[in-house]
């Protein structure tokens, strides 16, 4: 069982920045991929970044609506993910999940919510 917190959303104005993390209960040494995915009321819950770990080089991908502003990366010694959001918009407000798969089960954090004002 993994338990995943994430923390650092809030409201932001267009243009500025914001760090989520995700703490996750047990070592992510053993976890195959941790990301973030949003939703946004009204709209189709979007995958914005993954990072998979292959031996020594950890493997990120984004949506095409994050990608050169978002940057995802993990800490194995703190056993925590992070989302660094730069140049936010107002179509990034959203509540944020982290998420991590562990072999064929996906564990899901509660959500930080992030607003952009315009």
């Amino acid at each position: 069982q993994v338990q995943l917190v994430e923390s650092g959303g809030g409201l932001v104005q267009a243009g500025g920045s914001l760090r989520l993390s995700c703490a996750a209960s047990a070592g992510i040494f053993n976890i195959n991929a941790m990301g973030w995915y949003r939703q946004a009321p009204g709209k189709q819950r979007e995958l914005v970044a993954t990072i998979t770990s292959g031996g020594s080089t950890n493997y990120a991908n984004y949506a095409d609506s994050v990608k050169g502003r978002f940057t995802i990366s993990r800490d194995f010694a703190k056993n925590t993910a992070y989302l660094q959001m730069n140049s936010l918009k107002p179509e990034d407000t959203a509540v944020y999940f982290c998420y991590a798969k562990l072999d064929s089960t996906i564990f899901r954090g509660q959500g930080t919510q992030v607003t952009v004002s315009s």
